[in-house]
């Protein structure tokens, strides 16, 4: 099995950036399509960002494209999300995410391994 942990959440000002992190143990052999997801209260868990096993495809929301870039090393059993102007609606916990199916998917029920989140706050 296949454990997540996400770091690097936290508060920062509107237009400033902030960089997550998913460090990966256990199984993480497996040719895993990445995501991340994030909730804010009150609402659903929408998607942020997909990347693929080796990198070399990606797909973001459209609330995030041209800001958030997801980038991932297999070697060090690491993806990050890097954020760039963010804006207070991006306030939200961050959930990292492991789908073992190789297409890059949107719907949260399709990834099969999340971590616990971590918070960010965008104050205005």
């Amino acid at each position: 099995q296949v454990q997540l942990v996400e770091s690097g959440g936290g508060l920062v000002q509107a237009g400033g950036p902030l960089r997550l992190s998913c460090a990966a143990s256990g199984r993480t052999g497996s040719r895993l399509v990445m995501g991340w997801f994030r909730q804010a209260p009150g609402k659903e868990r929408e998607f942020v960002a997909s990347i693929s096993w080796n990198g070399g495809r990606t797909a973001y929301a459209d609330s995030v494209k041209g800001r958030f870039t997801t980038s991932r090393d297999n070697a060090e059993n690491t993806v990050t999300l890097q954020m760039n102007g963010l804006k207070p609606e991006d306030t939200a916990v961050y959930y990292c995410a492991a789908d073992l199916d190789l297409t890059l998917r949107t719907s949260a029920s399709a990834y099969e391994i999340w971590g616990r989140g971590t918070q960010v706050t965008v104050s205005s």
